[in-house]
């Protein structure tokens, strides 16, 4: 999947990565409600385990600008094939730009593109720019899973709400 953005470029990860995915997983703020922070050999065990894994479960955040990583995003099955799971993680310097809601447009388009049923995105509860991005793009409250929130996104009902809005045209 290679998917671009107005500013981002959301593409495979290479093994020239790792260095600076390290930047954004070695940050503890970054890493505050995921993990703790990641040293070089976790970084690189990620990167090959989740990055350069096939079919990958995360994807490279390219920033246009300065060929320089964002951060990940996350998209691959949740529980069937039908749904996904969507999530970002994003370098520091990169927050408050508006580089995860670009980032999760685009995955949600290309989840229709690929007759995808739903997506889920889950994040701790004390997360709340991740709620927020969560409900802003129609996201719902489905639960709670290892002590996560999680909520979900129907493309389903997305569908049928854009076919009703062209009946009414």
């Amino acid at each position: 999947m290679r998917l671009e953005t107005e500013r981002l470029l959301i593409r495979p990860f290479v093994p020239e990565d790792e260095e600076e995915l390290f930047r954004a997983l070695s940050d503890p703020e970054v890493m505050r409600f995921l993990e703790p922070p990641f040293s070089r050999e976790q970084t690189g065990a990620f990167l090959r385990e989740a990055g350069l894994s096939s079919p990958p479960l995360i994807y490279a955040l390219e920033r246009k600008d300065n060929g320089r990583l964002a951060g990940y995003c996350i998209f691959h099955p949740y529980g069937s094939p039908e749904e996904y799971e969507l999530g970002w993680a994003l370098c520091r310097d990169c927050w408050g730009r508006g580089f995860a809601g670009e980032a999760t447009k685009a995955l949600i388009a290309q989840a229709g593109r690929m007759g995808l049923v739903s997506l889920v995105i889950e994040f701790c509860p004390e997360q709340g720019a991740s709620r927020r991005l969560a409900e802003k793009f129609g996201f719902r409250p489905a639960g709670t899973r290892d002590g996560l929130e999680v909520y979900r996104y129907s493309l389903k009902e997305r569908d049928e709400n854009e076919r009703q809005k062209e009946v009414f045209l």
